[in-house]
């Protein structure tokens, strides 16, 4: 069996951001590449340990290596979301498939928008997400705690915002989210999100 390798994906289309700094992305995509360098090795270790008969939920080690892949690679999907829905400018405000799909979802964008950054200003690390569920097509907004925690099995996300400290410190405070939150809207890619959408 070929050896399973993730490549970190670049994101050029993140550079010149209003409000957060191109000194704060690339700490933050230097922080990235280790969530990829750590699942590759967690992947080929776990498939090392496999192989040699050593898989046991009674082997603490590869017992404790199994929950760990799931923080790591949760954070390699989520940070590529979060790249991936920024740009310099963002695109203004959701129209077409994404905009009905909040409106069937929350009554209207404001109500959505309110709800999001109600979630996303929340004490606590973690990421605010809009998910899609792919039975109903409704969204709706979640806290994702580390990276694995709360996360809607089989659910899509749409929008993902990181609120954890490094996305933000030093540009803003610790205790200044709520800054760094219009910063991230006034990025926020709404084509890119509404791409996502099924």
């Amino acid at each position: 069996m070929a050896e399973k390798k993730y490549t970190p994906m670049q994101f050029a289309n993140c550079k010149g951001l209003k409000g957060i700094s191109d000194a704060v992305l690339e700490v933050h995509f230097k922080l990235y590449e280790g969530y990829v360098n750590r699942t590759n090795k967690l992947t080929e270790t776990l498939h090392g340990m496999a192989t040699k008969g050593e898989a046991a939920g009674t082997n603490p080690m590869y017992a404790e290596m199994t929950r760990r892949l799931g923080f790591e690679y949760n954070g390699v999907v989520l940070h590529e979301y979060y790249f991936g829905n920024l740009k310099p400018g963002g695109s203004g405000t959701p129209g077409g498939k994404l905009k009905k799909a909040m409106e069937e979802s929350f009554g209207s964008y404001e109500t959505w928008l309110a709800d999001f950054k109600a979630i996303s200003t929340m004490p606590g690390i973690g990421w605010a997400v809009t998910f899609q569920d792919p039975r109903t097509g409704w969204l709706s907004n979640h806290w994702i705690t580390l990276h694995e925690t709360n996360n809607i099995a089989g659910f899509k996300p749409i929008i993902v915002m990181d609120a954890w400290e490094h996305a933000f410190v030093p540009d803003y405070k610790a205790n200044e989210r709520a800054k760094y939150v219009d910063a991230y809207f006034s990025n926020l890619d709404f084509e890119a999100a509404e791409s996502r959408l099924k």
